[in-house]
């Protein structure tokens, strides 16, 4: 094995512009592997963190207006939802993780001992923090104690922050909300939001919902009244989303989502309206979004990866081609080493060995530039839903197995065409 190795390196050696060319047809597909599903990864990943700013798997109902007759009760009723629907939601759900009702208002004077400005303040359940991805830089959370104690206590969001107390620690600084005092105890962090319903989460401050119904309730609306009720559904009923989707028998739009529906089926036996009309409540899940686009990504990625294999495989049947050409040169070689005694195993495992070696080496290089070209683009500043070029081992460990199943099959060929020579045939072959 090694007197076979160490030929094959002199024989590559002897002809090193075709080595290099073949050796390069390789090396760029490794290359291009490694690049193209890092950068299928980055989307993906980009994708999702961008996403999960909003949050992961809301939902977000709003009240609408009936569009059939139920009960004795005429269509066009407009369906308020209060906190009352929340518990029942809570309590009858089984599909139901999170729930939070909110209750939204804009316009709402905010001052500080160093500025003013004009906020939204939003009233809501510690759930919701979870729910909406409220993640804090400074402080603590709003709890349930808030809650049942109705305490005057705010988390304020990073760029209401900034405008209210500029780069001082906001935390334990009071402010007033149209000129009642609260206490801020939580600095969200910045957040790369792209997604909202009501105005970013960075120019926000949040109350417990309690303080926010004795304090500042809907102006339009009678007490009770919530602006929206956010769900969380559980994790199976995730999972399934895609079985609701490939088994749909119309367009998309059609569906009608099992959580959704649950949950306007509850409202429809407490408020009184007919659970197929789709008009009484409005939803939008997140988690139907982040299926769509992850479908989108994934195809994309895919696209990415079968290119790069595809650009392997044709280094591969140019490892096969030179090393046939070569075989064709070697001729009279090989009916010489025959006619000393060579065995058709010994010649067949020079010339495997001789691809296999060119493909290892070649993708090797190739693997370590992909890498080093991967590195060196993050460097750089990366745009919104791109994380990044991510090599994982799952694509290195793809990139190479391709790179084995490639030099084995590049190498089979020209190491059979090689053993099968007659050796009188071979001694008789003028070039």
């Amino acid at each position: 094995m090694r007197e076979s190795f160490l030929q094959s390196i002199t024989n590559l050696r002897a002809n090193k512009l075709r080595s290099f060319l073949t050796m390069f047809g390789i090396l760029w597909g490794i290359v291009s592997v490694v690049v193209l599903s890092a950068m299928g990864e980055g989307f993906r990943r980009g994708n999702d963190a961008v996403l999960q700013e909003f949050g992961k798997n809301v939902g977000i109902i709003w009240g609408g207006r009936t569009s059939l007759q139920a009960g004795g009760e005429r269509a066009g009723r407009v369906i308020r939802l209060t906190v009352d629907d929340a518990r029942v939601i809570e309590r009858e759900s089984r599909m139901l993780e999170m729930i939070s009702p909110e209750i939204s208002r804009g316009g709402v004077q905010a001052k500080s001992r160093y500025n003013a400005a004009s906020a939204g303040v939003n009233g809501i359940e510690p759930p919701y923090q979870v729910i909406r991805t409220i993640e804090l830089e400074a402080g603590r959370p709003l709890n349930w104690e808030d809650v049942e104690q109705v305490r005057r206590v705010a988390v304020v969001g990073y760029d209401m922050s900034q405008q209210l107390f500029g780069n001082r620690f906001p935390i334990g600084e009071t402010v007033l909300l149209n000129g009642i005092e609260y206490t801020i105890v939580g600095k969200i962090r910045k957040k790369n939001q792209d997604s909202n319903y009501n105005g970013p989460d960075n120019t926000k401050m949040f109350v417990p919902l309690s303080v926010m119904q004795r304090d500042l309730p809907r102006p339009d609306a009678e007490a009770g009244v919530v602006s929206q009720i956010l769900v969380s559904p559980k994790p199976w009923v995730v999972a399934r989303l895609p079985e609701s989707l490939d088994g749909r028998s119309g367009r998309v739009e059609e569906i009608d989502w099992p959580f959704e529906r649950e949950i306007r089926g509850i409202l429809a036996r407490h408020k009184g309206f007919d659970p197929e009309d789709r008009e009484a409540i409005a939803m939008w899940d997140t988690s139907l979004s982040t299926l769509m686009f992850g479908r989108m990504i994934d195809h994309i990625r895919m696209f990415f990866t079968v290119v790069g294999f595809v650009t392997l495989a044709l280094g591969g049947i140019g490892v096969m081609n030179i090393m046939l050409i070569a075989v064709k040169d070697r001729t009279r070689e090989i009916g010489i080493r025959k006619a000393l005694g060579a065995t058709t195993r010994t010649i067949a495992r020079q010339f495997f060995l001789e691809s296999f070696f060119l493909t290892a080496v070649s993708g090797g290089i190739g693997m370590v530039l992909g890498v080093g070209l991967c590195t060196l683009i993050n460097l750089a500043p990366m745009p919104e839903r791109f994380s990044g070029m991510i090599v994982t081992p799952r694509i290195a460990f793809i990139a190479l197995a391709t790179l084995a199943l490639v030099g084995v099959a590049a190498a089979t060929l020209p190491a059979r065409r090689a053993a099968q020579l007659p050796p009188t045939e071979a001694l008789r072959y003028e070039m």
